[in-house]
């Protein structure tokens, strides 16, 4: 086939071009030379693309944003073909057998009518299933530790949480954080800089427990202030360029009175 030739189906044409990318004679000098660690980063930054284009509702976006998350598969296989370890067709019949194993009530004789809250527990109780088959018998065995720190830390303390090991309620947590709180201002007075980060560290992953607790998505809620913070520094600027001004040229003082004005500009359309 060729490359060109859109009357072919789509993963078939990705496959091919991917393939002629990696070719050691006449490929691409920066697609040969790269391994499964060198692209992992661009993966996980591909994914939060995806997840950004969602925040943000735009759906042809969206589109383009899955493709460059599914050119990080194929370029993953890729790299496996290469070497004989295994194949894009391998992949896709391994995801399959496992999404058919853990829907017995869709492709088995399980009870079809299942809420969605039963089923996320069977989904559970086989995953565990699946890791003590793997060896993984400890409670906090098989979390990625290639995932970003905040969702690390959601797993481990679900994992915790199965167990009993964590606070009864969500004052238990906020008086934890209290605690971490006291703990770090401590660290910073009279500890070095290594303690200090293992302090903040601490505080975080509490804080982590508490957005668990809260029923909050805590990257959700970080996202969504980030963009706030952006949005209302955008204002500040726009009230400044009015009067000639830059950041640079103003103080804290007077961009806070600016935040504090956008804030309530924000209120008050709201209501």
């Amino acid at each position: 086939m060729t490359i060109y030739d859109r009357s072919h189906d789509g993963i078939t044409r990705l496959l091919e071009i991917m393939k002629r990318l990696r070719d050691p004679d006449t490929g691409c000098p920066w697609d040969i030379e790269q391994t499964w660690a060198s692209i992992a980063p661009y993966t996980i930054e591909e994914a939060y693309e995806v997840a950004d284009a969602i925040e943000r509702g735009d759906v042809q976006d969206l589109e383009g944003e899955l493709g460059d998350l599914l050119l990080q598969t194929v370029f993953h296989a890729q790299i496996a073909s290469d070497t004989g370890a295994f194949s894009f067709d391998s992949i896709a019949h391994k995801i399959s057998d496992k999404m058919v194993d853990r829907h017995p009530h869709v492709f088995g004789d399980e009870e079809v009518k299942k809420s969605s809250e039963q089923q996320t527990r069977d989904w559970e109780v086989q995953k565990a299933q699946e890791r003590a088959a793997r060896g993984e018998e400890r409670t906090l065995d098989g979390v990625a530790l290639g995932l970003p720190a905040l969702l690390r830390a959601l797993k481990l303390q679900k994992r915790l949480a199965r167990v009993g090991f964590d606070w009864a309620n969500t004052g238990d947590v906020i008086a934890k954080i209290v605690e971490e709180s006291q703990e770090l201002v401590e660290a910073r007075d009279h500890l070095s800089q290594d303690e200090v980060e293992a302090e903040f560290g601490d505080l975080l992953f509490v804080v982590a427990n508490l957005a668990r607790h809260m029923n909050v998505d805590p990257e959700k809620a970080l996202r969504r202030t980030n963009a706030k913070v952006e949005r209302r520094f955008g204002a500040i600027e726009d009230r400044l360029a009015e009067q000639g001004k830059t950041p640079q040229d103003s103080d804290l003082d007077e961009m806070d009175a600016l935040w504090n004005a956008v804030k309530a500009a924000e209120k008050a359309v709201a209501e």
